[in-house]
């Protein structure tokens, strides 16, 4: 199962994202404060194939994904 996410995040010149924030479902906001791995994989609990993003954020490790500009979290 899938949590979508408002993501907010900046590109680099080349063209590389990078996740800076989410937005929780409830409208709250919470700061990544590392990003531990990026690389391609697949959501094996959620399904999709695209970009995953190992995050620390507020003393835990949460993992992105963004699967063609769609940002979610396997619930």
């Amino acid at each position: 199962m899938k949590i979508n996410l408002e993501v907010i995040a900046k590109f680099d010149t080349n063209g590389n994202i990078r996740p800076v924030s989410i937005v929780w479902e409830d409208g709250r906001v919470f700061e990544i404060d590392r990003i531990l791995d990026i690389r391609k994989a697949a959501s094996l609990k959620a399904g999709g194939l695209g970009m995953r993003y190992i995050c620390r954020i507020c003393g835990k490790t949460v993992v992105l994904f963004n699967d063609e500009n769609h940002w979610f979290m396997e619930k």
